[in-house]
């Protein structure tokens, strides 16, 4: 079944933020009319603002990329928060759809979902084979049990929900908080602020052999629309880039374009995180014709050139 966009009322949870504020011009430019709901206005994780939030906004298509998310230290710190914002905000949207006869909704899930030694590359049927890495666990089974509710739904009330997991996404307009930033938009302040300041040393987290895929916004942006329009399976979809780089490699690669000539420093007694990750993205390429087209090293120079550009680290 296809979904045109056009002339759809689509509500964009989240639709502010990093990933929203790249997802929003394209599918308004398809011709959708969006409804993008504030934080100070609707607390997503209270269902009567959820119910308050369908009658005003009266979707069409519900795209849920809202979410209480970090690196591994935020992981770390805020277990509890994560698992309940995150599986709180996802059971409410969707009950709350369902009551409202959205035609459509679809789920951002996680990479962190998948189990902790899931063989590379990661597809899809593994999902429920192991238990996510401990850091991020809590955010992931959170997730992950928005896939459930999505499934169970379609089977008893013919519910079409979709859901989609992206690997690592980065860019310009992250977020670059050193506390709760994910690992591209950390490093990167702290190369232009090391070689600004004439710093001698970085210190990074763990031992830089774990490797993760990376995916740049404007690519996922533009699977979330194609899958919005031409996907309607109960099957969880992989979105990546198809290729996986040690963490020891991205570090030399963001040192190298940032121009730091001093020395890394790896602190070991800091956790390196899922072994490995890079998924399977035959799905998305076979079922609504996804391929990532940004490579990393590009990718990366337009980060790194906008956060030179609009901020004074």
């Amino acid at each position: 079944m296809t979904d045109t966009i056009a002339g759809k009322r689509i509500l964009v949870t989240g639709g502010a933020g990093f990933l929203g504020s790249f997802l929003c011009p394209m599918l308004e430019e398809q011709g959708g009319d969006l409804f993008i709901p504030r934080s100070r206005d609707f607390d997503l994780t209270e269902q009567n603002d959820v119910r308050r939030l369908m009658i005003e906004a009266r979707p069409d298509i519900v795209i849920h990329l809202a979410a209480e998310v970090g690196g591994i230290g935020a992981n770390r710190e805020n277990p509890g928060r994560f698992f309940y914002a995150n599986s709180s905000m996802g059971v409410n949207l969707i009950e709350e759809s369902r009551r409202a006869q959205v035609q459509k909704f679809v789920q951002l899930g996680t990479v962190c979902a998948y189990p902790k030694f899931t063989p590379v590359p990661f597809k899809e049927d593994d999902l429920w084979n192991g238990y996510p890495e401990e850091t991020n666990a809590p955010y992931g089974v959170a997730k992950k049990s928005l896939l459930v509710m999505l499934e169970s739904y379609r089977m008893q009330y013919d519910f079409r929900g979709i859901y989609l997991l992206p690997v690592n996404l980065y860019g310009p307009r992250d977020n670059f908080d050193l506390e709760s930033s994910h690992v591209i938009p950390a490093l990167i302040r702290k190369f232009v602020h090391a070689r600004d300041s004439g710093a001698a040393t970085v210190d990074v987290w763990g031992t830089g052999s774990a490797s993760r895929e990376f995916l740049y916004v404007e690519d996922a942006a533009r699977a979330i629309v194609l899958a919005t329009e031409l996907y309607d399976g109960a099957e969880p979809v992989n979105i990546g880039a198809g290729r996986e780089v040690t963490i020891r490699e991205l570090v030399e690669m963001i040192a190298t374009i940032v121009g730091f000539e001093g020395e890394i420093v790896w602190d070991t007694s800091k956790p390196d995180g899922q072994p490995r990750r890079m998924l399977d993205t035959s799905r998305a390429r076979e079922t609504f014709g996804f391929d990532a087209q940004v490579e990393l090293e590009d990718g990366l120079r337009r980060t790194i050139e906008w956060w030179e550009a609009n901020t004074s680290q």
